[in-house]
């Protein structure tokens, strides 16, 4: 018979390569969102066994800790520079800013 504690670790250690290789396919924003939910789940229930209610404080923590991800994300992007040729988001060349050849 094998002892709980193997098992729980081999089974924590599954699932968080699982879990890392599931994040392969997201988006920065999604990535920043799943970070922050995680690290406010973790500690929302830390905070929260304190209090008696464990679930609750994860639950809301890790509401708060996506929310603060995203708002994360959105202030990164708008610091971004606007194009590679000096041009506006999305439009990495403008024609009336462009030097004419001769």
């Amino acid at each position: 018979m094998r002892s709980t504690p193997r098992v729980f670790a081999l089974l924590a250690t599954l699932g968080a390569g699982l879990g890392l290789a599931g994040c392969e396919n997201m988006s920065p924003t999604q990535q920043n969102m799943g970070i922050g939910a995680l690290g406010g789940g973790a500690l929302g229930g830390i905070v929260g066994s304190f209090s008696g209610n464990a679930g609750l404080g994860a639950l809301l923590g890790a509401g708060v800790g996506g929310a603060g991800g995203y708002l994360y994300s959105q202030s990164e992007q708008s610091r971004q520079p606007y194009g590679r040729n000096g041009g506006y988001r999305g439009n990495s060349r403008r024609q009336d800013m462009q030097q004419p050849r001769y």
